[in-house]
């Protein structure tokens, strides 16, 4: 069929119009996303989570958090998560010259958006999409519900290993001596 040969790539989206920051166009498998700009809420949980993050690495100097980098995997596969952290190995191997990462971070977060396709997207396709690539931590981000699906690779993908709530502590082996409570996400 010829429609399941019209895919999507990264060198569409350097045409795309620049409309300051209100949309967002990812690549998932070819196929192409456009999302409006988030929730206050949305951005608030993201902005304290990459804060946590970047305090942990100053104290630790294992790496960086960053707010919504470019992730170009493949010239059909290119997204914008809310958060990533990498360590300093992967930041100095896996960016290219627009500063893009080309490689997985070690940890992604999606905060997710209202609507049933933007949480399929974030829970479904992303998921499978970074288990792909080598993410080793995948946390979701209910910023309605105030709860944090976290995700760890084991045996080739990412698998859910618990859902965080407002009162509990998040921890990870991934970053040894990080602790985030998750109340404190959603203030």
């Amino acid at each position: 069929m010829v429609a399941d040969s019209l895919k999507w790539t990264t060198r569409d989206l350097e045409v795309m119009p620049d409309d300051g920051g209100w949309k967002r166009y990812e690549i998932v498998d070819g196929e192409l996303y456009v999302t409006d700009a988030p929730h206050i809420r949305h951005q608030g949980a993201a902005n304290r989570i990459s804060t946590r993050l970047e305090v942990w690495s100053d104290e630790t100097g294992l790496g960086h958090a960053y707010q919504t980098p470019g992730l170009v995997f493949t010239p059909t596969d290119a997204v914008i998560p809310d958060v990533v952290w990498a360590s300093h190995q992967r930041l100095a191997a896996g960016i290219d010259q627009a500063g893009h990462f080309i490689i997985a971070p070690e940890l992604v977060v999606e905060i997710l958006s209202e609507g049933a396709q933007n949480q399929q997207r974030d829970k479904e396709f992303k998921l499978k999409l970074y288990s792909l690539h080598g993410v080793q931590e995948y946390w979701i981000v209910d910023w309605q519900a105030q709860t944090i699906a976290v995700y760890r690779h084991s045996e080739g993908m990412l698998r859910l290993v618990g859902t965080f709530s407002p009162q509990d502590e998040l921890t990870s082996p991934l970053l040894p001596g990080f602790s985030l409570r998750v109340q404190a996400v959603f203030q």
